[in-house]
C-alpha cells in the first residue's frame, strides 16, 4: 500500500510539471490538433482534379463520347484543346497537363466497321504513382466505353467483362486508410516527446540524483515515470479517434475494447522507448534529438505509407521491433475489418515483448546512469 502511494505521488508530480508548464501544454494540445487536419486532408492517395487536353483527329461520334465520359469524370479536368503535334511536348514539360489523349483521323471509322480503334495517351511519368493511378481511371472509363458502345451497336461486347467488388472499402476513399494510421502516428509522437523529455527534465534541474536516494525504490520510480506518459497518450489518442470517426467520418466496425487493448500496449512500449531516451539525455534538448531520431525511421518502417512487403528482406526484419508496425495493423483492421481480440493477438504479443525489454532497460539505466 505505502509503494502504491510513493507511485499515485510520484505520478502526480510528473503530471504537474507537465501541466503547469505553458509550452508544455501547447505541444500536448495544438500540434496533435493541427497535424490531424494537415494529415487527414493533405496525405491522401486520391487524384480528384487532373488537367488533361485532348487532340482530336477525328471528330466522328464515338471520339466525341469518349472524350466527353473522360471530361464527365469527377476525376478529371479538361484545360485544353489541341490543334497539331507540337502543342503537346509544352503542356507536359511544364506540367501543365499531366496526360493527353490523342485520337486519330479514322478512330470512329473503325469503330463503326467493327475494327479495333487505338487511342493513344500520352502521359506525365515523372510522378510514377500519380501516373498509375490516373491511368487505372482512364482505363476504367475506356472500359465502359467499349461496353456500352458494342451494346448501342449491336457487336458482341468484350470476350470478358469484369465485374469488381472493393472489399472493405467500397468507395476506395483512401482517407479510410490514411486517417486511422494518422492515430498511432500522433500518439507515438505525443507519448515519446513526453516520456524522453522526464528524466532529462530532471537531470537538467539537478533532482534526478535527489530522486534515486529517496525511499522510491526504481521499480516504483520507472511506473511513476510510466504513468503519466500512458495516460497522456490514452486521453490524446481518444481525441483523436473521435475525430477521425466524427469528423473525417471513417467507419468503426469493431471492437472499441480490442483496439483500446491494442493501445494500451502500443503505449507501453512508446513509453520504454521514451523512458530509455530519457535516461541517456542530460538535456532536454538531447531528450528531443533522441526521440525525433527514433521517430522518423519508425513512421517510414511501420508500413503507415508504403507496404512492410515492398521494402527489402533485412528491412522487413527491422520492422519487427517497430511498435507502431503492429499498432498499424490494430487501427485499421478494427476501423476497416471489424477484427476481434482473437484475430488481433499476434499484433498485441510482440508490442507487450517490446514494452517490457524496453521498460527493463530504462530501469536498468536509472541504476547505472548518473551523469
Amino acid at each position: 500500500m505505502e509503494s502504491l502511494r510513493r507511485i499515485f505521488a510520484l505520478a502526480v508530480k510528473e503530471l504537474l510539471a507537465i501541466l503547469k508548464d505553458r509550452k508544455s501544454r501547447f505541444v500536448l494540445i495544438g500540434p496533435p490538433i493541427i497535424q490531424l487536419i494537415v494529415f487527414g486532408y493533405a496525405a491522401t492517395f486520391d487524384l480528384n482534379d487532373i488537367a488533361f487536353a485532348v487532340y482530336n483527329e477525328d471528330r466522328g461520334v464515338a471520339s466525341r463520347d469518349l472524350i466527353a465520359r473522360v471530361a464527365g469524370s469527377p476525376h478529371f479536368h479538361r484545360v485544353a484543346d489541341l490543334e497539331h503535334d507540337g502543342q503537346i511536348a509544352p503542356l507536359l514539360d511544364n506540367r501543365e497537363v499531366l496526360l493527353v489523349l490523342r485520337l486519330g483521323p479514322r478512330f470512329s471509322a473503325d469503330l463503326q466497321r467493327g475494327r479495333s480503334a487505338s487511342a493513344q495517351l500520352l502521359i506525365d511519368g515523372r510522378n510514377s504513382n500519380t501516373a498509375l493511378l490516373a491511368l487505372g481511371y482512364l482505363r476504367t472509363i475506356v472500359s465502359d466505353f467499349n461496353s456500352d458502345w458494342a451494346t448501342r451497336n449491336g457487336r458482341p461486347g468484350p470476350p470478358a467483362a469484369l465485374q469488381v467488388r472493393h472489399w472493405f472499402n467500397a468507395g476506395l476513399a483512401s482517407r479510410w486508410f490514411v486517417v486511422p494510421g494518422i492515430v498511432g502516428l500522433l500518439t507515438l509522437v505525443i507519448t515519446t516527446v513526453v516520456t524522453a523529455l522526464s528524466v532529462a527534465r530532471e537531470r537538467e534541474a539537478g533532482t534526478f540524483d535527489q530522486l534515486q536516494v529517496t525511499p522510491l525504490r526504481p521499480v516504483e520510480i520507472l511506473i511513476g515515470k510510466s504513468v503519466p506518459g500512458i495516460l497522456i497518450g490514452l486521453v490524446e489518442g481518444s481525441f483523436i479517434l473521435l475525430m477521425t470517426v466524427v469528423w473525417f467520418e471513417v467507419p468503426l466496425r469493431g471492437s472499441l475494447g480490442a483496439l483500446y487493448l491494442g493501445m494500451f500496449l502500443f503505449l507501453l512500449s512508446a513509453v520504454g522507448i521514451g523512458l530509455m531516451i530519457s535516461s541517456l539525455a542530460v538535456t532536454q534538448q538531447q531528450g528531443i534529438l533522441g526521440a525525433f531520431l527514433f521517430l522518423v525511421p519508425s513512421v517510414i518502417l511501420s508500413g503507415f505509407a508504403t507496404p512492410i512487403a515492398n521494402m527489402p528482406p533485412v528491412v522487413q526484419w527491422l520492422t519487427l521491433i517497430n511498435p507502431l508496425r503492429y499498432f498499424l495493423v490494430v487501427l485499421r483492421g478494427v476501423f476497416l475489418e471489424g477484427d476481434s481480440y482473437a484475430l488481433l493477438f499476434n499484433q498485441y504479443w510482440p508490442m507487450l515483448v517490446i514494452g517490457m525489454l524496453t521498460l527493463a532497460m530504462a530501469g536498468w539505466l536509472f541504476r547505472h546512469r548518473r551523469h
